[in-house]
């Protein structure tokens, strides 16, 4: 009888060690999810941590802490909403990586929170409800439920993958939040209509100038013969316009209130840009040696102009919105004690700036990079230079209402200024006789039969803008004052109930 063969199996011991190394492999995937929502709860535990010791053996303590943990909670949110439009069109133009883009918005956010940020707080903390009106008590209960309010919005609406307006949210519940507390009376409704008229005009301005750029980039350099000698002249401009006009803000916002009358500052403004002109220029140059005369040669030129300028958006950015979340914390931290006697709210603490600014840099590092790809890539094609244009204009937008105290929604900006160059691009293609004639010439140089007719109008008839995502984020800004308004004033009759 011939001996059995010998059947090689694994080993119980090397089975179950498979199947613990494919648990351990699935609990990794599992915990990834969680590892972005715990350094989250960190950060909020270490803002409560900092209040607490700054406001150590004071007795409105305990209401500090709390509010600097909701300040941190909503500074996240609005890192993870709305600083991705920032950055959203030059990631969405490859002119830089994900991973740059939201270091460098990081960097320029804080600076810009904590350099520039106090006007536009002070708007937030007493000019929508009065606070001289308001009894200090109530005004800190107020603020909380503000605060909560318009961070769980911006929670619920990041999750559905909608870019809100966080300035819309904390405005529309401060309004709701105090009309619950003590009527309608106190609100500032003048102060109201200027920023609501604000949050109407500034998408259709920011559209309108996204667009007239991208006709100036078109006509002066993309239909040009020769593309390259075109963008060697007015690339350097492009850039003295960006820092020229960046420059002016910043001695606008860093010089004592009246120092500098705006003809001045307008003066300084042209001589900073014609000085980053004459550097500009021989960098152009140098970079545009031996490119070809093509559009795609024209992306390298435009590269570093769409970095600098969403650097300066990034900059404007927490210089604007850091008042969202730390403007009800400076009204807080005044209504137990720390301020002036008078009711008036000054310039914010540095420590309430600083939970700000590292707050929103943290939430866009750890939860920005899925609304910086909607934004930059599925509302329309953008390439470095339709990027640039949505930045500049965004950036100079938004500079232009922080120079005028107006908390503006730079989601509402930057948004409307993609929208404008999309649909720009929509009229353009349908109606440019520039356009026409310039396809004319390479269908002639080519040799290539011109296309039918049909053809044609399938070309002029085509979109260029996602209705969709244009019907979602119109209705999310239309829906979120009035949620927010409705849960504040919740929100603080709950709070209302159970600790007064």
């Amino acid at each position: 009888m011939p001996p059995r063969p010998t059947i090689l199996t694994k080993r119980t011991l090397d089975k179950d060690l498979a199947k613990i190394t494919h648990a351990e492999d699935a609990t990794k995937h599992v915990l990834r999810r969680l590892v972005a929502p715990g350094l989250g709860l960190i950060f909020v535990g270490l803002t409560m941590i900092f209040a607490g010791v700054y406001m150590f053996d004071h007795p409105g303590a305990v209401l500090v802490v709390a509010a600097a943990a909701l300040a941190g909670y909503m500074a996240m949110n609005i890192g993870a909403n709305d600083v991705t439009n920032n950055v959203g069109a030059a990631v969405g133009a490859r002119a830089m990586t994900m991973g740059q883009a939201l270091v460098i918005a990081a960097i320029f956010e804080v600076l810009g929170a904590t350099i520039a940020g106090g006007e536009v707080v002070r708007t937030i903390s007493s000019n929508i409800v009065d606070a001289v009106q308001v009894p200090q008590v109530a005004l800190g209960w107020i603020m909380m439920a503000a605060l909560m309010a318009a961070a769980l919005w911006i929670h619920l609406a990041t999750w559905m993958n909608a870019p809100v307006s966080t300035t819309h949210a904390i405005v529309g519940a401060v309004i709701g939040a105090g009309i619950a507390a003590v009527g309608p009376e106190p609100v500032n409704w003048r102060v109201m209509v200027e920023i609501t008229s604000s949050w109407i005009t500034s998408p259709l301005i920011g559209g309108l100038i996204a667009a007239g750029l991208l006709y100036l980039v078109k006509t002066l350099i993309i239909y040009r013969d020769d593309k390259i000698a075109a963008a060697r002249r007015w690339v350097p401009v492009l850039v003295a316009v960006m820092t020229g006009s960046f420059m002016a803000y910043m001695v606008l916002q860093l010089s004592p209130t009246g120092k500098f009358p705006a003809f001045t500052i307008i003066l300084i403004g042209i001589g900073i840009g014609l000085v980053s002109w004459l550097i500009a220029r021989p960098l152009v140059l140098a970079q545009a040696r031996d490119l070809e005369n093509r559009n795609s040669s024209l992306r390298v030129l435009f590269r570093l102009p769409l970095i600098g300028s969403a650097a300066l958006l990034s900059f404007a950015h927490g210089a604007n919105d850091v008042s969202n979340a730390v403007g009800p914390l400076s009204a807080i931290v005044h209504s137990v004690g720390i301020g002036g006697g008078d009711g008036s709210i000054g310039h914010p603490p540095l420590w309430v700036m600083l939970i700000g600014a590292f707050g929103i840099s943290v939430g866009l590092l750890l939860f920005g990079p899925r609304l910086i790809r909607l934004v930059g890539e599925e509302i329309t094609k953008l390439n470095p230079m339709r990027a640039y244009c949505v930045a500049l204009s965004t950036a100079f937008t938004v500079i232009v209402a922080s120079w005028l105290g107006l908390p503006v929604s730079t989601t509402h900006i930057a948004v409307g200024s993609v929208f404008g160059v999309g649909f720009f691009r929509e009229w353009y293609t349908r109606h440019s006789k520039r356009r026409i004639a310039y396809v004319r010439r390479r269908v002639e140089s080519f040799d290539i039969d011109e296309p039918d007719e049909a053809n044609v109008h399938e070309t002029r008839r085509r979109y260029l803008v996602r209705r969709s995502h244009f019907m979602t984020i119109i209705a999310a800004w239309i829906v979120t004052v009035p949620i927010s308004a409705a849960l504040a004033a919740g929100i603080y009759w709950v709070m209302f109930a159970l600790f007064v």
